[in-house]
């Protein structure tokens, strides 16, 4: 194994703050996430370079070993990142290791973490659209005698009313790994946390039906206050089946 395969994450830090081309380094992952830490968890860096800038840094570029995983990029590249995509919500909780910009790596990390009000509006709209189907699914899979169908059918809306959830408060959804986090450090605004995560776990292990339909009364609710009434005015008749009996 080289040298390179080798390095430490404090060693590589030290490299890179020595190098004028890096502006910035972000730590993502459980190490960006009080007390998520364990024995298993490596270091997820973020290698933010000046636009055009020359440095032989870039051999690190794809970087991954057990204890330390690299992404070596652009300024304009960094700004990029996530927006959208599946890394938007680890770059929003991510941990600043260097700025040498004043704070513009601060900025852009804050700029991610918060939806502009058209993005959430249309993310929300979609998500709701599918937690009703989904559950939809469910609640006539059940009707009908087709068991595991409704359970996977419940599993599955609880992904899209936790997209809908965080997409009413702007902010990007975290990864299940880190939801119980999230919600413990930045509850979601007129939700109690306790009794929502309850409902999921319930939900999605069992595709209770009652449940699944109390939590969507409440899910209405907040989603029509919200504006996105006429999401749920398409489904017609096909509330009834959804709304508590």
């Amino acid at each position: 194994m080289t040298a390179q395969n080798h390095i430490t994450y404090d060693a590589f830090v030290e490299l890179a703050v020595a190098d004028p081309a890096v502006v910035g380094l972000v730590l993502k992952g459980s190490r960006a996430h009080v007390g998520m830490t364990t024995e298993h968890s490596d270091h997820d860096l973020y290698v933010v370079l000046a636009d055009d800038a020359t440095t032989d840094l870039t051999r690190f570029t794809g970087h991954r070993t057990p204890k330390l995983d690299l992404v070596v990029l652009s300024l304009d590249e960094f700004r990029a990142a996530g927006m959208p995509g599946f890394e938007r919500y680890a770059l929003a909780r991510a941990r600043i290791v260097l700025d040498r910009l004043d704070g513009a790596i601060a900025q852009i990390l804050a700029e991610k973490a918060r939806l502009d009000a058209d993005e959430a509006f249309r993310e929300a709209d979609e998500s709701l659209d599918a937690y009703a189907n989904y559950l939809y699914r469910s609640v006539k899979n059940d009707r009908d005698g087709h068991t595991l169908a409704a359970q996977l059918d419940a599993a599955d809306s609880i992904r899209f009313l936790l997209d809908l959830l965080f997409a009413l408060d702007r902010r990007p959804r975290p990864y299940n790994k880190y939801l119980e986090w999230e919600l413990a450090r930045f509850p979601l605004p007129g939700w109690d946390t306790g009794p929502l995560l309850d409902a999921a776990d319930r939900i999605a292990g069992t595709g209770d039906v009652s449940a699944q339909r109390r939590l969507f009364a409440q899910v209405e609710a907040v989603a029509r206050q919200a504006g996105h009434g006429a999401v749920l005015d398409a489904w017609d008749e096909d509330l009834h089946l959804m709304r508590p009996q």
